[in-house]
């Protein structure tokens, strides 16, 4: 019996000594397995600045272009690219013998207008006026006559010395006389009707029309300078022949410059106006300049047939004369700031369902943490929530795979 109760108590022995070793390999081989190797950054504030760049081009606030009046060749030039020019002074001046010719031609409608006008607002030429007194006072010698004879007759029939066929008759006479006066005198009133006279007043308004037409042609042939500026275009010299409307001259004041930037399609939600700009140009290395949106797109175009792009004008702050028009240049928008907020790498995020989320380091294991995201810059995102100064998080593994919730790791830094 008591041999029975030792055996026993052996076989409980091993069996506890069985299920220790057991035990002290899984806990050996859990501790000693591999661990994933995973670049890891702590959870740190600074100032996140959103950035968009793009290109664009520099142009005058007020641009003024000279253009030829007309199809013909330059008589004189007296400035060059870049002088610094006077309101008013004269730049160039062009061949102005068929403006001449026009302005004549012209003066000549004019006059005939006026005199055609005249005669309907005075019911008449002079001539016309004094034929119609001379005809008026003929009339009127023969309505006299008619009605001295038509007396002489009424009395002569009362003595029976007369008919009374001569008396009707001298009565018929007089009454074409005097009809024939009143026919004139109407005609010397109203020799014109009220049509008459729109079409007169009609062709004097198109004939000083086409004086003043001509004229401003001729007082184009010389070009002068619209504004105190500065001459940056020109395409003429002395005996070029020049088309009608060809652009000649461009003069502006270059102390107000601006640029027209190119904000492709999706990006131009974020522009606004106000929003800071730096403007650098590659022909001036380590210069800048500042300005801020002044205008966002109202209507979206295409751009030299590659890009739908929305139009931005951007207002520089006081352009120092080394910034030129027509240059092409890079630009460069601040559209967000967020000064002292916490901060992933943008790698760190992962979206799934619409929510975005980052992979804690928590006792050496992946664990996934929702987050609410601010600025998103091109390196690295706003945190609002989710995460706390200090926590440590992957950015990815060393080996290129796949993180997973629970998954043990080991930081890489």
């Amino acid at each position: 019996m008591a041999q029975e109760r030792k055996q026993l108590d052996w076989r409980w022995v091993w069996a506890g000594a069985f299920v220790i070793l057991v035990l002290l390999f899984f806990a050996v081989r859990s501790l000693t397995r591999e661990r994933l190797q995973v670049r890891a950054v702590q959870v740190s504030r600074q100032e996140l600045v959103s950035i968009l760049s793009t290109n664009g081009r520099v142009e005058p606030e007020e641009n003024y272009e000279l253009h030829s009046p007309l199809a013909t060749n330059v008589k004189a030039v007296y400035v060059q690219p870049g002088d610094a020019v006077p309101a008013g002074k004269v730049l160039a001046v062009l061949n102005d013998v068929e403006a001449q010719a026009r302005v004549a031609a012209a003066e000549s409608g004019v006059k005939s207008a006026q005199a055609a006008f005249d005669a309907v607002a005075h019911n008449g030429t002079l001539e016309q006026r004094q034929a119609s007194q001379a005809e008026i006072v003929q009339d009127t010698l023969s309505r006299d006559q008619a009605q001295h004879n038509l007396d002489a007759l009424v009395k002569l029939n009362a003595t029976g010395a007369a008919s009374a066929s001569e008396v009707a008759s001298a009565r018929q006479q007089l009454a074409g006389a005097q009809a024939t006066l009143d026919a004139a005198q109407a005609g010397a009133r109203n020799r014109y009707s009220p049509a008459d006279m729109a079409r007169a007043r009609a062709a004097l308004s198109d004939a000083q029309a086409n004086l003043a037409a001509a004229q401003s042609v001729e007082a184009q042939t010389i070009l002068r300078a619209p504004i105190a500026g500065t001459v940056y275009s020109m395409d003429i010299q002395p005996t070029v022949f020049v088309q009608a409307g060809a652009t000649l001259m461009q003069v502006a004041d270059l102390r107000h410059l601006r640029v027209r930037a190119y904000f492709d399609e999706p990006d131009v939600g974020k522009v606004a106006v106000g929003q800071p700009v730096v403007v650098t140009w590659d022909a001036k290395p380590g210069l800048s300049w500042t300005g801020h949106i002044e205008r966002v797109p109202a209507t979206i175009t295409n751009y030299q047939g590659t890009r739908n792009v929305g139009e931005v004008l951007v207002s520089l702050d006081g352009p120092d004369g080394q910034l030129l028009p027509d240059t092409n240049v890079t630009v460069k928008v601040t559209t967000s700031s967020q000064a002292n907020t916490l901060s992933v790498p943008r790698e760190a995020l992962h979206r799934e369902g619409g929510q975005d989320f980052v992979y804690r380091i928590v006792n050496g294991q992946l664990k996934r943490a929702p987050v609410t995201t601010g600025t998103v810059t091109i390196t690295d995102a706003a945190i609002l929530s989710g995460l706390k100064e200090g926590d440590w998080v992957a950015t990815g593994s060393i080996s290129g795979q796949p993180l997973q919730e629970d998954m043990p790791i080991r930081k890489v830094q």
